[in-house]
């Protein structure tokens, strides 16, 4: 294509290649995206950037400490020279506390833009998410046109949205930066298994006994119908992003849509059809006693995501996904009964003090 064309053109004169920073990189998104820029050929070198040491031996990458909320860390001085900025560093905890993910998603991501901006950096690829997106239908697919106001009441949809509307006020300030937004539905692979765990179903989810002939139903409740994702499957997206001379919104989802009976087929587990309210009024009342991490307002924003057409990203990116979205649930379940993990702060395993210090730290609080 003639995209390709003339990235390759600007390549071959650089001759050392593509010099890419990535924000966030030792999380879900961000390590399978080291990986995958450690493979283009494009690619000369990357900076991860996290905020907390990283010791992964990765091709062509290179380390350092920074975090987004801090207005004193110069991110500047990072991404000077850069060719893309991918900025994928995002809080999801603590949900008690909608203060402290606002300071850094969103004010963080603020002061990423800004030194994106400042730098000179020609190109800024962002997270976002289905999360972003209004209430939708659950019958039909919407494409990167659907508003995105998200679902106000809940944190991570807030926050998404509100981004989007900073990027439209970037985009007219600065028209000569590509900005690329990536709206994946959920994300799963093996390695993320244990922090998906801590994030959003906490410390009394016994990992090893989620498996098959031990769960004997699932609830199958009308709206839950979503779209899931192998997360090297979408750090593919990514990477072709980075390459790539693209602008604007890329939904990226794999098929087919996960409901109850899908997730019950998975567990050998029976589907249960149930209301909604009784399970709403369940989370919401061990979310208020700190026994789960993930708000109410996260399950409610859950029932109402848009299912997400895909073609622009298929077109434009050239991208299919290498797994279905039953495989990458199948390898994030394998993940979680065997403890899987990564060796990075956000993947570990196991973290200092185990499920106790979960419990005495507050989930839902910040550890």
């Amino acid at each position: 294509m003639e995209s390709n064309r003339r990235e390759s053109n600007r390549t071959e004169g650089r001759g050392a290649g593509l010099r890419v920073v990535v924000v966030g990189a030792t999380g879900n998104v961000g390590t399978s995206l080291m990986r995958a820029l450690g493979q283009e050929q494009a690619v000369g070198s990357t900076l991860g950037l996290a905020r907390r040491p990283c010791r992964l031996s990765i091709a062509k990458a290179a380390w350092a400490c920074v975090d987004v909320a801090d207005p004193q860390d110069n991110l500047e001085s990072h991404f000077r020279g850069a060719d893309a900025v991918v900025h994928l560093a995002w809080l999801f905890q603590p949900t008690h506390d909608p203060a402290t993910t606002w300071e850094t998603n969103v004010l963080g991501s603020l002061r990423v833009f800004d030194a994106v901006a400042r730098s000179g950096v020609p190109a800024l690829i962002h997270a976002s998410s289905v999360g972003a997106y209004s209430p939708g239908p659950k019958d039909r697919y919407v494409d990167e046109s659907w508003p995105t106001h998200g679902w106000p009441e809940a944190a991570y949809c807030r926050e998404k949205a509100y981004l989007e509307r900073v990027l439209d006020a970037f985009e007219e300030r600065h028209p000569d930066i590509r900005v690329v937004r990536m709206r994946p539905g959920f994300l799963f692979k093996r390695e993320a298994a244990s922090e998906q765990r801590r994030l959003i179903a906490g410390p009394l989810v016994p990992q090893r006994l989620v498996r098959p002939s031990l769960i004997p139903i699932v609830p199958d409740l009308p709206d839950l119908r979503f779209q899931a994702l192998h997360t090297d499957d979408a750090a593919d997206a990514y990477r072709r992003a980075v390459v790539r001379e693209v602008r604007g919104a890329f939904n990226l989802a794999a098929d087919p849509v996960i409901d109850g009976s899908r997730l019950a087929d998975l567990l050998a587990a029976r589907a249960v059809r149930l209301p909604q309210r009784p399970v709403r009024d369940a989370v919401a009342a061990a979310w208020r006693l700190h026994l789960v991490p993930a708000s109410p307002e996260l399950f409610d924003a859950v029932l109402r995501l848009p299912l997400l057409d895909t073609a622009r990203a298929r077109t434009e990116l050239e991208w299919t996904p290498r797994y279905g979205a039953v495989e990458a649930l199948d390898e994030f379940l394998h993940g979680l009964r065997d403890m899987a993990g990564m060796d990075t702060a956000p993947l570990a395993a196991r973290l200092p003090g185990g499920r106790l210090r979960e419990l005495a730290t507050g989930v839902g609080q910040r550890p």
